[in-house]
């Protein structure tokens, strides 16, 4: 299953995390925003999608910076970055979310596909 997520990074350099529902699997662990690629969408729209349904933002798909991918059979996500969005994030699914420097966000408890991604967004933040 192919899962794609996005680190928004706001203006103060802070990574918004969302905790995912307790009914749901890996509930009340914190994650990044994003959600499955529907069978014949392109990665890059799925998450412009998700981030529609999930936090009421719109994010054109040239705004979405490759970060790096992880798997966790059967989950395989691709992690994006993104700086530039419209709307104010609302958590419409997830139980809350969180604005924290990406260097703080390694003491949450994630789902082990988010884990591997944290220090891929750690490199690209120091590379830029």
């Amino acid at each position: 299953m192919l899962v794609v997520a996005v680190a928004l990074i706001d203006a103060r350099g802070r990574c918004l995390m969302q905790q995912r529902p307790r009914h749901r699997r890996h509930g009340g662990l914190w994650e990044f925003p994003g959600g499955k690629v529907e069978p014949g969408e392109l990665p890059a729209s799925a998450l412009v999608r998700e981030l529609a349904e999930e936090l009421a933002i719109v994010v054109d798909p040239a705004a979405l910076e490759p970060v790096g991918f992880a798997t966790d059979a059967p989950v395989t996500m691709l992690l994006y970055r993104c700086h530039d969005w419209r709307g104010t994030p609302v958590p419409l699914e997830a139980e809350a979310f969180r604005w924290d420097r990406p260097e703080a966000l390694a003491g949450l408890p994630m789902p082990p596909v988010d884990v591997p991604l944290l220090a891929a967004l750690a490199r690209f933040v120091a590379h830029g």
